[in-house]
């Protein structure tokens, strides 16, 4: 599990991947969503600019984020 304190408001969901080097690169983060390879909250989120606020869970590959 990550732990990732947001220093703004909200983070995009494209932006938040990469930062957390879990892709390569925006362009692959983009594929990532599109494939539906992304979990919000228990659902899949298919939104590459998702605002992702404190307290959103996100599940990608066998990773869990934890926003605070």
């Amino acid at each position: 599990m990550i732990n990732f304190k947001l220093d703004t408001e909200y983070i995009e969901l494209i932006k938040l991947i990469k930062a957390l080097s879990l892709s390569e690169s925006g362009a692959q983060a983009k594929i990532f969503v599109e494939d539906g390879q992304v979990i919000r909250n228990g659902e899949i989120e298919y939104r590459k600019r998702a605002k992702i606020r404190p307290g959103d869970k996100i599940e990608i590959f066998d990773e869990v984020i934890i926003v605070e």
